[in-house]
């Protein structure tokens, strides 16, 4: 199927428009916002109370401080929320609808079909998360025994940025294979469980599993490369590995995404 092309603005404005619209309906349910706060504290009082256990029997784990540990776990929900106010809701989405044989009527329109199923829903309270976990971050760099500078904080934000492309093209590619595997969800429950792990340093595992989640399941470069990056724990050559690797990454999603759409046989046929 021939998908016609907008400009970067009119996919921007297109963008825009879906999550506006996401946001108003979210607003209707207000209630909501105060139970996803609740939510929201508990989850994260629990893991800080896991780090603050840990930490009484010892000064540093695996050469982290409690306060760059804290920093993990910032980043783990801020990214958490990322994934539940948009990522995931529109690739569970895609998947019913691939199922289903309901993509045709978006494979129609005049915008590249990509953009409308990564971007068609929005949980606009999930956003609490994100909040949150900056509000972590903030935190933790108050007690780091570093001096954080503007390099730090501008490799920071630039890994922050990768990481939510890595995990949104991960999440892609998963629900893509829904094109030659009818049922994902269980293989999607299973990347809800790996992000767990998430919480705590990929530096920490053993070094086969430090692999697979650089590799495999790139937790690495979403989440422990920009507590490095904040924490002063990496330098140029790292950074540039990552913008390489997510560049690939993007790269090969894409390839992957139409590769699965000319598998696609639609509801009529």
């Amino acid at each position: 199927m021939v998908q016609r092309r907008g400009t970067t603005a009119q996919r921007l404005r297109v963008a825009g428009t879906f999550i506006r619209i996401g946001a108003l309906n979210e607003m209707q349910y207000r209630m909501n916002f105060f139970l996803q706060v609740l939510q929201s504290l508990v989850a994260l009082g629990t893991a800080a109370a896991v780090i603050a256990l840990v930490f009484q029997y010892t000064t540093q784990l695996g050469g982290w401080t409690p306060y760059e540990l804290l920093v993990v776990l910032g980043i783990h929900v801020m990214l958490g929320g990322v994934i539940q106010a948009i990522i995931q809701p529109n690739m569970q989405r895609l998947m019913d609808d691939i199922r289903e044989g309901k993509l045709d009527h978006l494979l129609l329109k005049p915008e590249d079909a990509q953009l409308l199923v990564s971007v068609r829903l929005f949980s606009l309270w999930k956003l609490v998360d994100v909040v949150l976990g900056l509000g972590v971050v903030g935190f933790a760099m108050t007690g780091l025994s570093e001096f954080v500078g503007w390099f730090e904080v501008a490799g920071f934000v630039l890994t922050i940025g990768l990481g939510a492309v890595i995990i949104y093209c991960f999440w892609l590619i998963i629900t893509t294979g829904a094109f030659w595997v009818v049922r994902m969800e269980q293989v999607a429950e299973l990347f809800n469980g790996l992000y767990q792990a998430g919480r705590w340093p990929t530096t920490l595992y053993p070094g086969w599993l430090r692999v697979g989640f650089t590799v495999l399941v790139p937790l690495a470069f979403a989440i422990t490369v920009p507590a490095q990056a904040l924490t002063a724990r990496i330098g140029i050559p790292m950074l540039a590995m990552s913008v390489g690797f997510t560049a690939l990454l993007v790269a090969f999603t894409r390839w992957f995404w139409r590769t699965g759409l000319r598998n696609y046989s639609g509801a009529s046929a």
